[in-house]
């Protein structure tokens, strides 16, 4: 039995911030990870030389504890990253967020006026309720705009109807624009789309150059970080954690400490405690639904295929969902210029025929989607690698919310636990409002009393903020 004054499970963003903020107070925490690498779902992996994100993740926050604790950690390994990304439908490039007459000419007269007629008409009679993301959308881009641009990619990403999906998303991820503001910016060139911001930090490596400086910087003022380590026991008296048993490499440890913090899946956190919580929870966790996510990483014998950090995939004919190209985020990325790394992103369930697909297929998949949208030859396909990552987004069905609450009721009971993160949480979020969590469980741990499951969500989203609105925070 070994003693810590404070043990993490998971050494994604949430946890490593939560363990740095520790260590900064002369506190050594344990930090236990079951994967092999530190970063979780914003790790960055490595290919032959190649480096790609598990998704695409921009470093722009006006969280300012953020902000500092990125350049406090990375400092010149920054570097500014022009901003682009677009969706691809029909064989053409849109501007995302969208922009009236981008959109408009590229879908020609007749769907236009079709797209404005539907929109004038929701704009008369709205929907009366937005309870799910459908009719969030509609009220706000009318039905037609809705169903060509929203409900083919959601469905792909979540692969439930946009009928079952909750409107919290919506409000949640997609830009607070109506398609009146559209217009009048792009006739008026209003300050909205002006100051839409242009580029972004990113480490020059990937993001995972952060979450491994996070963990030296950790390590060397004494906090320890397990990696290939999981939970399988959270032993509890009552409401009051007491030794969490792990096991590496086939040998079981047990752990005991004053305070936990965990950002692993809430619902696994759940099942794993003994005794185990009341019926009614248990359910709840069982009820919560994630959607996994694979990445088949195509190395290209061509130097430059498109200009965009990454591009939506909206066109209903291919499963891929969205295209990194990772020499764009960084030229470090690519260890030969001469060839262009893309990444071919593929929603799914961890029963879905496509995630059980053995990986010489799935490369042959994405090569093949790749020559079908007309983005590069199948044949300038020269090699590739397939990453699975289970249980990398929290779903919002029609049942979350309120399975959720039960879960929440359960866990603000705990004298020395909390949860942090996005599957901490069971909360779609992005790596700095995830950061925030662990900043402020910390801080709990301090003396102080926040209210972890009441951090505005909204802030995970900000394409629309200004740098120099950051400046003035």
């Amino acid at each position: 039995m070994e003693h810590y004054p404070v043990i993490i499970t998971g050494a994604g963003p949430a946890g490593l911030t939560a363990a740095y903020e520790l260590v900064k107070r002369g506190i050594s925490p344990l930090v236990l990870e079951k994967g092999d690498k530190v970063g979780g779902i914003a790790r960055t992996e490595t290919y032959k030389g190649y480096r790609f994100d598990i998704g695409g993740h921009r470093f722009y926050t006006k969280v300012e504890v953020v902000q500092q604790l990125w350049l406090e950690v990375l400092g010149k390994d920054f570097i500014k990253v022009p901003r682009l990304s677009r969706i691809y439908y029909g064989g053409k490039f849109f501007n995302y967020p969208l922009s009236a007459f981008n959109t408009l000419s590229n879908l020609g007269i007749i769907e236009s006026a079709l797209i404005l007629l539907s929109y004038f008409k929701i704009r008369v009679q709205p929907l009366p309720e937005e309870t799910t993301f459908e009719q969030w959308v509609t009220n706000r881009f009318g039905e037609r705009l809705y169903k060509t641009f929203f409900k083919t990619y959601t469905e792909k990403v979540w692969g439930i109807p946009c009928t079952q999906i909750q409107a919290d998303w919506a409000a949640q991820r997609i830009k607070g624009l109506s398609l009146t503001t559209a217009i009048i910016n792009a006739l008026f060139g209003s300050n909205d789309t002006k100051t839409l911001i242009k580029e972004f930090d990113y480490p020059r490596l990937g993001p995972g150059m952060m979450w491994e400086k996070f963990t030296e910087a950790v390590e060397s003022k004494g906090g320890r970080v397990d990696l290939n380590t999981g939970v399988i026991r959270i032993e509890r008296d009552g409401y009051r954690v007491k030794e969490i048993v792990a096991e590496k490499n086939g040998e079981i440890f047990r752990f005991s400490a004053d305070h936990f913090i965990s950002s692993m899946p809430v619902s696994a956190l759940i099942n794993r405690m003994e005794p185990a919580p009341p019926e009614d929870v248990l359910h709840a966790a069982r009820s919560l639904n994630y959607r996994a996510f694979m990445i088949v990483s195509l190395v290209v014998n061509q130097p430059e295929l498109f200009p965009d950090n990454w591009i939506y995939i909206h066109t209903p004919d291919v499963k891929v969902g969205r295209i990194q190209n990772f020499k764009n985020w960084s030229p470090e990325m690519v260890p030969d210029l001469s060839k262009t790394c893309l990444g071919m992103e593929y929603f799914c369930n961890e029963d879905d025929a496509v995630w059980n697909m053995n990986d010489g297929d799935l490369i042959k998949l994405a090569a093949k989607e790749l020559e079908d949208l007309n983005l590069a030859k199948a044949s300038d396909v020269e090699d590739g690698v397939v990453i699975r990552q289970a249980k990398a987004y929290p779903v919002y069905d029609s049942e979350y919310r309120q399975h959720l609450e039960v879960i929440q009721g359960f866990m603000t009971k705990f004298e020395n636990l909390q949860t942090v993160g996005r599957n901490g949480m069971h909360r779609y979020n992005n790596q700095d409002h995830s950061m925030l969590t662990g900043v402020l469980a910390v801080r709990n741990i301090d003396g102080e009393s926040h209210n972890l499951w009441e951090v505005n969500t909204e802030r995970s989203y900000y394409e629309d903020f200004t740098s120099e609105k950051l400046k003035k925070k």
